[in-house]
């Protein structure tokens, strides 16, 4: 029998070294060159994890999303100093990015938000978070979120839809029975519908035709593509009876009922003789796990086991293949179908690297060689068993050359919370088997949550008691974010619900989909936990591959970690040569008048850092060459903006999106109606069309007025602006019929409070009118009159600037040959808007208007003191019910937390 000696790895993590000692025989070169091989791979690849807290799982239009992220790295999880700047991208059905704001990182930290404005679409939309950092690796590491987002304030037209799936002439049939309604629920019946079918973002079918008097409409498809996993959408158009079209985008999950069934022998291969598990999944061709149950048989059709699914169609059943035979499953699914599947053929010469996760505080590895290794009489070498986490070595074991199996007890306490990789090397440094295991150490923050009472009455004020200690039950100074929302207008899955655990321990090391992730940290029960290690055994972990590693075939680094702003380039010759020693001058007028100076090196490259500004600025760059002279052309550089890759949790998507939310709708349509009587929120309010005649208007191209281009008190163009130098205010002073300027800011001479800034569509704030480049702009026009305010709500109460920039066709004498200057807009950082939340013991809030709020409070700067203490305090809203609270966070140390309370309104 193989004896295996354990080798004792100490890694001392503050200072990035690694201790190697108690090795002897050949097997110490194999693990040190391991060692020192990873050593290199952890110190040139660290890696950055992102995980955003939300406020809440779900949205409607109007709505603002809320959240703080956190940034770790390593296996430690300790907040993050390697990147200082994060990415946040909200993404739309289409896979297009609706927005994307650059935050700074403070410590591993930062906080952010998006407005919903009324004018967006329904549907499903993804968050993605990501440092430039973590471009290394893929998208497949980012945070990426599936989040839906309802209409009801606007939404004259809701669709349900059911599909129904068939063959062909040998192809995939789809059938959609999409249903259209009023807000009522009452039928659009007798309509004209015309669709397009899209999948993987091609157009395959068109179609149309006539809703019957229930509302419902069949749009039927061939599926011409192989793959029945592929995604798509819908596009249908709705002719109301005012001629009015609506377009409605339905989502397409699957092109067919089949199941995919996979089977997966623990550690890769099933080998004769030695008895292993075996692991399945069942998957709809929507992505969603499907319940089984089946038979093992052999090749005389002897039943060899039977098993079921235990958790969203995936299981486990044991096996000990035997020499010269093969097997085969029969599955029966949840419709009564059956199915047949030949398992993976075993073989004989190799190991099997079984490990028993079951116990609370040790594993078992055991490693059981195949038929043809055991019965042989040559020497199994020095086999070497790795495990590691993050990059990190923690346990490490190796055998001598007589014996042919090998059992270890291992405990969980060597290991940090996590997926950890167990890998079997060969005498020669070949990875022979790999098992992937999670661990769930009591590691975790005790926070605890608490308030003076259990019940509250509707706007009263609560104060939340928290309390944060390691494991040691110490107190701890931590940061967290909090947020409460009400149950009764947002129902929440627990087991589909993302956490501060399930995406930093678990998701962000894994490539494929994960289906409620949020199960598997809900209790720490024995099926659980099984439920865990299943999924460990059918999900692979390839952060990196060992290969590439002990080769030192490193992938190259294309991203370097963000640290600041810059603006950066190069000065060339007209012959594209560098211009060395160059002057070069950066500067705006935003925010009052900012110049810097540098000279560029001997190849023309110059650097502006520690830049500090918030998006939207715009730059002037002018540069000369040491002899003062303007003949040269700058090149600035740009960091290449992510690609949208496919969603990896496509699965994720819900077809019926409003219709699955319609009490949070109603809640969001009462709010808005409340916030529209009171003149308070971002709303847009549509009045019905009237028809104009015998009216002029100049021609502006890409306005965003609402009341259509042109139809202002005055419109300026680009061509009125002509040869005008200074800041736009300045400009505009004595040429806006009824408005005045005062500090930068527009202002009606009718009185009240600055006017409006709108450009391209996006609202301003009145200070900002100076941050634009006069040669970017295309037309502003001058809303003041009622009959042009009245269409913006609150927003049109002291008037409006509609700016339209350019957006290539218009003004091209702006457009020519300057030399040795550019102008330049960098992305620059957001600035994260404050949660409001009524006070109602100042006696300046208004306690008239309803509180219909769905987030009671968010909060994402709480700090607990040296004695681990902290205190938060809020106002209920007027529904009665049961509130949550959610508070997660971590300390300096990457111990994570997290604490769900609940409390009464009545």
């Amino acid at each position: 029998m193989i004896t295996f000696k354990k080798v004792s790895v100490g890694l001392l993590i503050t200072v990035i070294a690694t201790v190697i000692f108690g090795f002897t025989g050949p097997g110490d070169d194999l693990l040190s060159k391991l060692v020192d091989q990873l050593y290199k791979w952890r110190a040139e690849h660290p890696q950055e994890k992102v995980y955003l807290h939300l406020d809440k799982p779900y949205y409607a239009v109007g709505d603002d999303i809320w959240f703080k992220a956190y940034v770790t790295i390593g296996s430690k999880h300790q907040l993050s100093a390697y990147s200082e700047i994060l990415n946040v991208d909200l993404i739309g059905e289409d896979d297009s990015i609706k927005r994307s704001i650059k935050l700074p990182l403070i410590s591993g930290m930062a906080y952010g938000d998006f407005a919903l404005p009324d004018t967006m679409q329904d549907g499903n939309y993804r968050i993605r978070a990501y440092t430039n950092w973590m471009r290394n690796a893929g998208d497949a590491y980012f945070f990426d979120k599936t989040i839906t987002i309802s209409k009801g304030i606007g939404n004259t037209v809701f669709t349900k839809t059911d599909y129904t799936y068939g063959e062909q002439n040998g192809k995939q049939k789809v059938n959609a029975l999409i249903n259209f309604t009023d807000v009522n629920g009452s039928p659009y019946a007798g309509n004209e519908v015309s669709y397009r079918v899209e999948l993987n973002g091609k157009a395959v079918f068109k179609g149309k035709g006539i809703t019957n008097d229930k509302g419902d409409l069949t749009a039927s498809f061939l599926n011409t593509t192989p793959n029945p996993a592929v995604t798509g959408n819908i596009i249908a158009n709705i002719k109301l009876v005012d001629k009015k079209v609506i377009t409605k985008v339905v989502p397409i999950k699957a092109v067919s009922a089949k199941v995919d069934v996979q089977f997966f022998p623990e550690s890769g291969t099933l080998v004769n003789d030695a008895g292993s598990k075996v692991a399945f999944k069942a998957v709809g061709a929507d992505g969603l796990g499907v319940d089984i149950k089946g038979t093992v048989v052999d090749d005389q059709n002897q039943t060899v086991t039977t098993f079921n699914s235990t958790h969203l169609g995936m299981g486990v059943f044991n096996l000990t293949p035997m020499s010269g035979k093969t097997y085969k499953v029969h599955v029966i699914f949840a419709d009564g179908s059956v199915g047949d599947f030949n398992l993976p053929k075993a073989v004989d010469n190799a190991y099997v690297l079984s490990i028993d996760n079951s116990s609370d505080d040790n594993l078992v590895a055991k490693i059981l060689p195949g038929s043809a290794l055991a019965q042989s009489a040559a020497p199994a070498g020095n086999l070497m068993l790795v495990a590691q986490s993050s990059g990190e070595i923690y346990y490490a074991a190796k055998s001598s050359d007589n014996g042919k199996t090998f059992r270890a007890v291992v405990p969980k306490s060597k290991f940090p919370s996590g997926i950890v990789q167990f890998t079997l090397f060969s005498a020669n440094g070949e990875p022979l088997n790999e098992r992937i295991v999670f661990i769930q150490n009591p590691d975790q923050l005790k926070l605890s949550v608490s308030a003076p009472k259990q019940q509250f009455a509707p706007r009263e004020k609560v104060t939340i008691s928290l309390n944060a200690k390691n494991k040691e039950d110490k107190p701890v100074i931590g940061s967290f974010s909090a947020s409460v929302i009400d149950l009764s207008k947002v129902p929440v899955d627990e087991t589909n619900e993302e956490s501060i655990f399930s995406s930093i321990l678990l998701s962000s090391d894994l490539k494929g989909y994960i289906e409620k992730p949020g199960y598997y940290f809900t209790d720490q029960s024995a099926k659980t936990k099984a439920d865990l290690d299943v999924l460990m055994l059918t999900q692979g972990y390839r952060r990196f591959e060992w290969k590439q590693v002990i080769n030192d075939a490193l992938p190259p680094i294309v991203y370097q970690p963000e640290k600041t702003l810059q603006v950066t380039g190069h000065l060339k010759t007209f012959g594209g040569k560098p211009v060395p020693n160059g002057k070069v001058t950066l500067f705006t007028t935003a925010g009052g008048t900012f110049i810097l100076d540098t000279v560029a090196d001997a190849q023309g490259k110059f650097t502006f850092n520690n830049l500090v500004f918030r998006d939207s600025i715009k730059f002037v760059v002018q540069a000369r060459t040491a002899k003062d002279r303007k003949n040269l052309q700058i090149e600035l550089d740009n960091i290449a903006p992510q690609v949208v890759g496919k969603n990896k949790n496509a699965a994720d998507l819900q077809v019926n999106v409003s219709d699955r939310r319609s009490v949070y709708l109603q809640n969001s349509k009462k709010l808005f109606n409340e916030q529209v009587k009171y003149g308070i929120g971002n709303h847009t309010i549509v009045l019905k069309e009237v028809v104009v005649k015998d009216t002029r208007t100049t021609a502006v191209k890409h306005s965003s007025n609402l009341n259509g281009a042109g139809n202002a008190d005055q419109v300026l163009t680009y061509k009125d602006l002509e040869n005008m130098g200074g800041n736009l205010s300045n400009i505009l002073q004595g040429r806006l019929l009824g408005v005045q300027f005062r500090g930068g800011k527009p202002y009606s001479t009718r009185g009240g409070g600055p006017m409006q800034i709108v450009v391209d569509g996006i609202y301003m704030e009145a200070d900002y009118l100076d941050n634009i480049v006069v040669s970017d702009i295309a037309s502003i026009e001058v809303l003041r009159s009622i009959g042009n305010t009245a269409i913006y709500g609150f927003r049109g109460g002291n008037g409006l600037l509609v700016i339209t920039t350019k957006r290539g066709d218009e003004g091209a004498v702006y457009n020519r040959y300057a030399p040795g200057v550019v102008t330049y807009s960098p992305k620059g950082y957001y600035k994260a808007r404050e949660f409001y939340s009524p006070q109602y013991d100042d006696p300046k809030t208004n306690t008239q208007m309803q509180d219909l709020r769905s987030t009671i409070y968010w909060n994402p700067k709480i700090i607990t003191d040296k004695d681990g203490n902290t205190s938060l305090s809020f106002f209920n809203a007027d529904a009665k019910g049961t509130y949550r609270i959610i508070i997660e966070g971590m300390d300096a140390e990457g111990n994570l937390g997290r604490q769900v309370f609940k409390y009464k309104v009545e």
